[in-house]
């Protein structure tokens, strides 16, 4: 077998990696264990914390020292270690924002690779299901290869850092992350678990990634957003086999220790031209799809001490040399001691292998690899070296592995145990995030109106997997089992060797947890009922409405009571400023505005086939066991709908939300994707996005999809469309700037907008106004005239981006509906929606959310925590309602919580008069608003219990412990 050179099957040296620049980068500290060393290796921390000072900075505090920050306790402690990484004090172990949001302004430093010493004998060693995307049909699963000194993971697509939350798997101790093939579906996580790890420990942690020479363009694609090359360790083989086909090529061997060897095969699609012959020209280069062999070393036989003492062997160190296959010299006689003549016969050492056929076009070529000959059982290669295979994991859709050939071709490995773990229908009924689901199944319990998923769904045809043509009879099938999720099969002991299906979640349905529900809580058994009669009281109003047109509906005193919006000015300061100083332009701002006790007519006349808003992820920072990070569905019903916002595992919520098939058909009616900002959390699920949409409709007549959002977005997307079809249209933010819209939507696009393009980055007045001036690009006006087209379809007057006070190219957004007329003629305007992406109260957001129907507002932090959210651009729990009270806008709903919050954040409830709080898979319809504000007190009453953690304290759990 060719082999890559010895230093690379050992993991490449660092000049090898993408961390390597000509002039040295701040690198951080990688966390895994690359070599045998005699070096003492400091044991993984167990605690996490923030660092005083600046990011990256700051002098050292005692091991007992606490630091206070708001009405957050951040303890710095070292603790004994015990067992085999033997004792010592602990490294204190921070976690830094900066360097997870990609960003890291040290210079001059250098990386020190931590060594560790392999076992040979390995005590444990197993594979394992890391089920993520086997219930929603998103992603592909991933796999843990488990050691006691080694990680391996292969696969990472999107919601695998939520599902190792979720699960406890360590990701702190993965050393190596594998993909099967570089896409969307199966490296969609990447970015997110990177920058995760950068922000880890005093120096951050790493990862080796490897992949085919197709990780260079994902690499290439990610560095538009991970600016430091040290967060990026990437390893790519076998360029030479992806070039050509892949029938006469050799295995290539990527890793080759102590405790395994693993090897890579290529397979590549074969597509029948007209001509019926197989060609794999115009092939992308996502298409290429990797099969991986680990191969464990034999267990030696056992040593028979009568053996030695009769070769003349003395008990001692010469055993441990004998059982280690070194021969010694007897003690006794004048002759070598071998380890065959004391040693029982060898037990060849297991072999697993993962395969990934993802199309049917892949079979031809995996079925002809010569590089599988040696495993299989029936090869004409026998010749004493053919190898048993233990297991083989299938990580192919039904569709393909259920076709009588695919079938047939995994009889070759005789007795080898197949894992199915492709997309299956019977998997989608088991939620894979159980405490998501659980919440969702208590939320739905009590408002089953914003609450409609309960958290399970039917199973349902999807993707072919259950038609006719995949079915085959079971004389036909080989014998398998179907992946659950966290099954094992153990590859050491020798004695355990085999299935192991004690880790599996246990099953639980939405009956057994409202049982639970009750249980716990018997208050809350009124509730619903309670709730349901706020929606009856509504549509008894609109009823009353229709009768006599003259009647208005008039909020309950409770709403009603004057919220003073001197409450968003700092009392202290006569000048008219926001609380973090921030000038108020304009005097309007600084009255205090009456509040409008009557619905809005968009409201009042609405049918609930208008708008709807779906919040898909309402978490900051990295997903969380109950919060996903930020994305927002609007909801236009037969016009399509738009995403604000779309960060990792968006698709596998809007599976949970709508269904496996409906959130299909909710990519395809997209009309556009707005992203405010550039932070990873906000942003890397677009990918996934599009490159579904695009394969959904290949085929059928359609335009590509618009994509609003900051210029380095565009760099990636464009960089990353190397590896899948993504088919958009990307327009810059900055030229949908309302200067900008209002004047192309009026055909009287003048010159004088250029200037303001050129110097509104940032919100006007604000700290960050002079960062950066840089001209705009030239006006795309094609994207210009698609954005027409999209509003038009949508229904919908205006769309256009407010700069706002967070980082360079950060936005909000204003979405405005066209106005209708009533059946008696009277005009109704139409509803406004306002986003605030990610940023401090500021003047242009509060102006152009003026009079709007529906406020989003991000309150990362609560009240206490205002210098932290001054510090890091955010908004508090007050301030983001003072914003909303001060522009007049009917409700105010709250998102974007910091991961402190788990389930529900920290508010005064004296301010919520018109305020609610987003939920993941919370659905507010248009028609509902009025009741809104009412449902808080209760949804209050299922957390009742329920403690603020330390921010990152979950993501602590997953990554650290």
């Amino acid at each position: 077998m060719p082999q890559l050179p010895s230093p690379l099957r050992r993991l490449l040296p660092l000049s090898q990696t993408l961390a390597a620049a000509a002039t040295p980068a701040p690198l951080l500290h990688l966390s895994r264990r690359l070599f045998s060393s005699s070096s003492s290796v400091s044991p993984f921390p167990r605690a996490l914390a923030y660092r005083g000072g600046q990011a990256g900075g700051g002098r050292r505090r005692g091991p007992n020292h606490l630091l206070r920050r708001g009405n957050s306790t951040i303890e710095k402690r070292g603790k004994e270690m015990g067992g085999g990484g033997g004792g010592g004090g602990e490294a204190e172990v921070a976690f830094n924002k900066t360097r997870a949001e990609g960003k890291d302004g040290r210079k001059g430093r250098s990386m020190e690779l931590k060594s560790r010493k392999l076992n040979p004998v390995n005590t444990i060693c197993y594979v394992q299901i890391l089920g993520t995307g086997m219930d929603t049909q998103d992603t592909s699963p991933s796999i843990l290869l488990f050691f006691d000194k080694q990680r391996f993971i292969f696969n990472a697509g999107e919601g695998l850092q939520r599902f190792c939350t979720e699960h406890k798997i360590k990701l702190s101790k993965i050393d190596h992350i594998f993909l099967t093939r570089v896409c969307s579906e199966t490296a969609g996580g990447l970015p997110g678990l990177v920058l995760t790890l950068a922000g880890m420990g005093e120096e951050g942690m790493s990862v080796n990634i490897w992949g085919p020479s197709d990780l260079d363009f994902l690499a290439s694609a990610m560095r538009s957003f991970i600016p430091n090359r040290a967060m990026l360790h990437t390893h790519s083989f076998g360029g030479e086999q992806n070039v050509s086909s892949s029938q006469s090529q050799d295995a290539t061997v990527i890793v080759d220790d102590e405790v395994v060897r693993l090897s890579a095969m290529f397979v590549k699609p074969r597509y029948d031209n007209e001509a019926n012959s197989l060609t794999d020209n115009n092939l992308k280069p996502g298409d290429t799809a990797i099969i991986y062999a680990c191969e464990l070393p034999e267990l030696k036989g056992k040593f028979d001490p009568a053996k030695a003492a009769a070769l003349g062997l003395k008990p001692g160190p010469k055993y441990r040399e004998l059982q280690l296959g070194n021969s010694v010299q007897s003690d006794t006689f004048n002759k070598m001691v071998h380890p065959s003549d004391v040693l029982g016969p060898s037990i060849p050492g297991p072999i697993v292998l993962l395969v990934d056929c993802p199309t049917k076009y892949h079979k031809h070529e995996l079925f002809s690899l010569q590089s599988l000959g040696c495993f299989y059982e029936d090869s004409s290669e026998q010749t004493g070296t053919s190898k048993k295979v233990n297991c083989v994991i299938h990580l192919g859709p039904a569709s393909v592995t259920k076709a009588l050939d695919y079938q047939n071709w995994m009889r070759r490995f005789g007795a080898a145990q197949h894992i199915m773990a492709g997309h299956e229908i019977k998997n989608m009924e088991i939620p894979v995030l159980k405490g998501s689901a659980r919440i969702s199944s208590r939320l739905h319990f009590v408002c089953p109106h914003l609450f409609p998923s309960s958290g399970f769904w039917p199973m349902e045809p999807v993707n072919d997997v259950d038609s006719e043509k995949n079915k085959i009879s079971p004389s036909q099938a080989c014998e398998s089992v179907s992946a659950a999720n966290l099954l094992k099969f153990h590859l050491r002991p020798y004695a355990q060797l085999g299935l192991d299906r004690a880790s599996i979640p246990s099953l639980s349905s939405y009956e057994d947890i409202v049982g639970e529900l009750l249980s716990e809580i018997p208050e809350i058994k009124e509730v619903p009922e309670q709730i349901r009669k706020f929606w009856r009281s509504n549509a008894n109003q609109n009823t009353m409405h229709s009768v006599g047109k003259h009647m208005l509906m008039v909020e309950e005193p409770w709403i009603t009571e004057n919220s003073s919006a001197s409450n968003a000015l700092d009392r202290k300061s006569s000048s008219g400023k926001l609380q973090d100083g921030t000038p108020l332009r304009g005097s309007d701002w600084r009255k205090q505005p009456k509040d409008n006790p009557h619905i809005p007519c968009c409201v009042e006349n609405a049918t609930r086939e208008d708008m709807e808003i779906t919040f898909l992820g309402t978490g900051s920072s990295q997903p969380s066991k109950y919060r996903n990070v930020s994305s927002i569905y609007i909801k236009l019903f037969a016009q399509g709908g738009i995403l604000l916002d779309c960060g990792e595992g968006t698709l596998g919520q809007m599976k949970r939300r709508f269904g496996v098939s409906g959130a299909d058909e909710v990519v395809k009616s997209l009309k556009c994707i707005w992203i405010s900002h550039i932070h990873a959390d906000h942003h890397t699920g677009v990918a996934r996005i599009l490159a579904l949409r695009s394969k959904l409709l290949k085929g059928v007549d359609h335009k590509p999809l618009l994509v609003i959002g900051p210029r380095p977005l565009e760099r990636f997307l464009n960089a990353y469309s190397t590896l899948e079809d993504l088919d958009m249209q990307f327009l810059d933010c900055r030229h949908t700037l309302k200067p900008s819209i209002e004047a192309f939507l009026s055909n009287n696009v003048s010159e004088s907008a250029t200037p303001h393009l050129e110097n509104t980055i940032f919100a006007p007045g604000s700290r960050m106004e002079n960062y950066s001036r840089k001209p705009a690009s030239p006006r795309d006006t094609t994207a210009l005239a698609n954005l027409k087209e999209v509003l038009h379809e949508s229904g919908l007057e205006v769309l256009y981006s407010v700069p706002v006070v967070h980082c360079p190219q950060a936005f909000g957004v204003v979405l405005g509906a066209k106005e209708n007329v009533s059946s008696d003629g009277k005009v109704i305007p139409g509803w406004k929606v306002v986003y605030s992406g990610d940023t401090r109260p500021c003047p242009a957001l509060i102006d152009a959310s003026k009079d709007a129907t529906v406020l989003i507002h991000e309150a990362t932090f609560e009240d206490s925590m205002k210098d932290e959210a001054i510090a890091r651009n955010h908004s508090t729990t007050k301030e983001a309602i003072a914003v909303g009270t001060s522009a007049g806008a009917y409700r105010i709903i709250l998102t974007h919580f910091s991961q402190r919050y788990p389930k529900i954040p920290v508010f005064d409830e004296v301010d919520m008069q018109k305020t609610c709080v987003a939920f993941d898979l919370m659905s507010v319809n248009l028609a509902d608003l009025p009741v809104l504000p009412k449902v808080l007190p209760h949804l209050k009453l299922l957390f009742k219990d329920e403690m603020v953690v330390e921010e990152s304290d979950e993501v602590q759990e997953a990554v650290m412990y």
